[in-house]
């Protein structure tokens, strides 16, 4: 994909959580737990689709924690390192 900082990776995400929750992209705060901004069970299985193809990341194989899917910023951080 090419995206090269973790700005770029925050932002993509931040786009996506937006649509999801069918909210403007403003009212997705980085360091808010994901739980909170109302992501549910389903919502997040859209948001692990979303990052697996966007970042041909393999998420089973990825070591990837419960708490680096805590927020947005500890998730872009985690996949900024992988990229």
């Amino acid at each position: 994909m090419g995206v090269t900082t973790l700005k770029e990776i925050e932002n993509i995400l931040s786009q996506e959580i937006a649509t999801i929750l069918s909210v403007d992209s403003s009212k997705v705060i980085l360091d808010t737990p994901f739980h909170e901004m109302g992501i549910d069970s389903l919502s997040f299985v859209e948001l692990l689709v979303f990052i697996e193809k966007t970042f041909n990341i393999k998420l089973m194989e990825s070591g990837l924690t419960s708490e680096n899917f805590r927020t947005v910023r500890s998730l872009a951080s985690s996949i900024s390192r992988m990229s």
